[in-house]
């Protein structure tokens, strides 16, 4: 195949990416691996970093902007079970891959999709449905199906060669399982899990905040992944469970925020959002308490509960 021909690959922390990437690769296409960083992964793509230095490829990271939340917000077609727009998230991925494509002179992308591996955006309906919402018709090569989808522009010009190419499909791993043991390829994630849209906890925090917020930002979507979360008509606390969220909780709070601690016991940083009622602030107080290594009786309790912006607790963050 010609050495002259570029193409960009969608790698994730998975396995079928880095697997598409190198059937391309090997065949004497020059590979850039294009990682897009969202705000509901639960991960920060570090596998995808190893993955590439063993594929011996480079690898862009492109950071998800705040045009995302509001494509999660108003999803063209449909959410799964929770709040994940799986079909807009991909068309989402493509795009930015595509963009990439274009500064680098490249003339196609790379997926790691299997025809009717994910009930939402596997099917060969939603391939097509993606490729035209990206204007990408017949540009996007699927080693891992393509000998049971039609030919692409790259196939048909002879840039990557069908014959080397697979038909896999369907939710079994053995065949991906066997390829990463001959390519030598490790450390990549399993496939469950990877977008917090699918969690019930998240979609509910999520649903609450668009309800109340006109605008989402990327801190808001940080915070919606600590602690526990308790939402009252117009205020919002969010209570630390372990020390590590406590000091992330200290690290997201707005200027605007309340935060509490227990005074002399071990307990959670409780955030305060939204409007201070005296229902809300007893609220949060109630909480802090609730949860602190406190003495039993709530009443004596609930009085060693102080907003941290008090004398004694200054820079205790």
């Amino acid at each position: 195949m010609g050495n002259d021909i570029k193409a960009v690959a969608l790698l994730s922390d998975g396995l079928d990416s880095a697997l598409a990437l190198k059937m391309v690769k090997d065949q004497g296409v020059e590979v850039v691996a294009v990682h897009v960083l969202l705000p509901f992964a639960d991960s920060k793509g570090d596998h995808a970093a190893d993955l590439a230095r063993q594929l011996n490829t480079a690898l862009i990271e492109v950071k998800a902007a705040e045009d995302y939340i509001e494509m999660v917000r108003h999803p063209s077609h449909g959410r799964g079970r929770g709040m994940n727009p799986c079909i807009d998230c991909r068309i989402y991925m493509l795009r930015k891959a595509w963009q990439v494509a274009q500064q680098m002179g490249a003339r196609f992308l790379v997926t790691g999709d299997v025809l009717r591996q994910r009930p939402m955006t596997q099917h060969r309906t939603e391939l097509e449905l993606e490729e035209r919402a990206c204007g990408l018709e017949w540009l996007i090569v699927r080693p891992l199906s393509a000998k049971l989808l039609p030919p692409t522009i790259p196939e048909q010009e002879g840039w990557v060669d069908r014959a080397h190419l697979l038909g896999l499909q369907g939710r079994t791993r053995r065949p991906q399982l066997a390829l990463a043991r001959e390519f030598g390829i490790h450390g990549y994630r399993t496939p469950a899990g990877g977008c917090l849209l699918t969690h019930k906890e998240i979609s509910f925090r999520l649903g609450e905040l668009f309800g109340r917020q006109q605008v989402v930002t990327e801190e808001d979507i940080e915070l919606l992944k600590v602690g526990r979360h308790f939402f009252l008509p117009e205020a919002h606390i969010i209570v630390g469970r372990n020390e590590q969220e406590n000091h992330r909780l200290l690290a997201l709070r707005q200027p605007q925020d309340r935060v509490f601690q227990a005074v002399g016991y071990p307990g959670p940083t409780t955030v305060l959002r939204g409007a201070k009622t005296k229902e809300a602030v007893e609220h949060a107080i109630h909480l802090t308490a609730r949860y602190s290594k406190l003495p039993s009786s709530a009443q004596s309790a609930e009085k060693l509960v102080v907003s941290i912006e008090d004398s004694s607790f200054r820079g205790t963050d």
